[in-house]
């Protein structure tokens, strides 16, 4: 016989199924929190699943920590929009009255990285360090758009799957570039940093130090400050320097202490001037073999970053890139291209040389940085290639295919055809002056 408890959860459960909000029809309780409920919904207009964050109503009633939290709510709800980026949730749109609220966020399936800040649950040290590396460049964006979060936390990383993580709740973010009043009860006390205590004006820093309590505890399933009581564990935060992450986890290495220990410097001039110094030590910490056939998100977006035709394109775009390409690690005196073979892909070389040849006569010599195959790109569809390209070293290779290629954003898409245009605007100019002089 069903409990009345069982029973109470049940017809909850049938309830919140059968239950809409506007356009939104609730699917399932997600997780409930001080100041809602957060659903997996369906829009019913466009047929997509969201996460739907409802306010209490009890919370627009104004005053005390009600008002506090209203504040918190409208700081998201202006986002909607906004923010943009492959590692940070979207915030579709939101809707507040007199007496309700609510925010559509993108929905991701994966849950939070609560349970890997867990001795029991801990990642491998090289996912932590690509998880760490993608919200470098979310919170640089973020950042860029005067927004600061203020609440980074292993409860606010969402995994959709592997290491592609989702920023999400920037309820308590400071928009530093309007006049709204910072809140000081903001922020989770273990994660929060000095200057975010102490009650001073936030910048990145803060982010930053949060994030390294969150490295911290991902990498060894303790949290870096703690204390008997709230105040205790604030104190430990201002006053005292944790031990180094090797000495909870002596299988770490020492520049994972160097990195996580300048994170956490209490002065926020002493850590890393800014989010790209923190990225490329992050990445040059996690580079692998060019022996190892894994090759990280991280590996690739930095790459990709630093290829001279694609400089026009934001970081938003250069992780668009990332997720549409196929990546290998190739042996000297590989063949990727033959002349007359049709093809249709673009090819970037990541690291190492290659030789062009056409009708056995060398070409050229393209180095890290070049790309080829531009031509079929440009025709968009496959052409007999005019020319052999040969390895002439190991190589990293970045290979980009046509229906890949049109799932890009339209500005990514302008972008890389403008650089690929002027890129075959010079060979051509370099083929003349070479048989102008042959």
């Amino acid at each position: 016989m069903m409990t009345k408890s069982v029973q109470g959860d049940v017809e909850t459960t049938i309830r919140e199924q059968t239950q809409r909000i506007g356009k939104f029809a609730l699917i399932d309780r997600l997780g409930r929190g001080s100041s809602g409920t957060v659903y997996k919904a369906l829009d019913t207009f466009s047929g997509q699943e969201v996460a739907l964050k409802v306010l209490d109503a009890s919370l627009f009633a104004g005053g005390g920590i009600n008002a506090s939290s209203r504040h918190q709510f409208m700081n998201e709800a202006s986002l909607a929009g906004r923010l943009q980026h492959p590692h940070i949730a979207a915030i579709y749109e939101a809707s507040i009255d007199e007496k309700s609220g609510y925010i559509a966020l993108e929905y991701v399936p994966g849950g939070n990285l609560s349970r890997a800040a867990q001795p029991d649950g801990l990642l491998r040290v090289e996912d932590v360090f690509e998880i760490a590396f993608k919200c470098c460049g979310a919170l640089d964006y973020a950042y860029r758009q005067g927004i600061i979060h203020r609440d980074i936390k292993p409860a606010n990383l969402m995994v959709s799957e592997g290491t592609a993580i989702k920023i999400v709740d920037f309820g308590a973010a400071l928009l530093s570039n309007t006049q709204l009043t910072q809140i000081r009860d903001v922020g989770t006390p273990s994660y929060m940093s000095p200057e975010q205590v102490r009650g001073e004006p936030l910048g990145f820093h803060s982010d930053m130090f949060s994030l390294g309590v969150v490295l911290y505890a991902l990498l060894t399933g303790k949290r870096p400050f703690s204390g008997d009581s709230v105040p205790e564990l604030l104190a430990n935060i201002v006053r005292n320097d944790p031990p180094a992450p090797s000495e909870c986890r002596p299988e770490l290495d020492h520049e994972v202490d160097r990195i996580v220990m300048r994170m956490l410097r209490k002065a926020p001039q002493n850590r890393y001037p800014d989010w790209a110094d923190l990225a490329f030590d992050l990445a040059e910490l996690g580079r692998l073999s060019i022996y190892v056939q894994e090759i990280s998100d991280r590996e690739k977006f930095a790459a990709l970053r630093g290829f001279k035709a694609l400089k026009e394109l934001n970081d938003a775009e250069i992780w668009e890139l990332v997720h549409a390409s196929q990546w290998a690690r190739v042996p000297a005196q590989t063949t990727l291209m033959r002349e007359g073979d049709k093809g249709s892909e673009l090819l970037f070389l990541a690291s190492g040389e290659v030789k062009v040849v056409k009708l056995g006569r060398l070409l050229n010599v393209l180095r890290t940085g070049s790309y080829f195959g531009e031509m079929a790109y440009v025709k968009a569809g496959a052409i007999p290639r005019q020319a052999t390209v040969e390895t002439m070293t190991d190589a990293l290779i970045a290979e980009f295919r046509p229906g890949a290629m049109k799932k890009l954003s339209t500005n990514c898409q302008l972008h890389l055809s403008i650089s690929l245009l002027n890129t075959v605007v010079d060979r051509l100019a370099f083929a003349d002056e070479r048989i102008a002089h042959a």
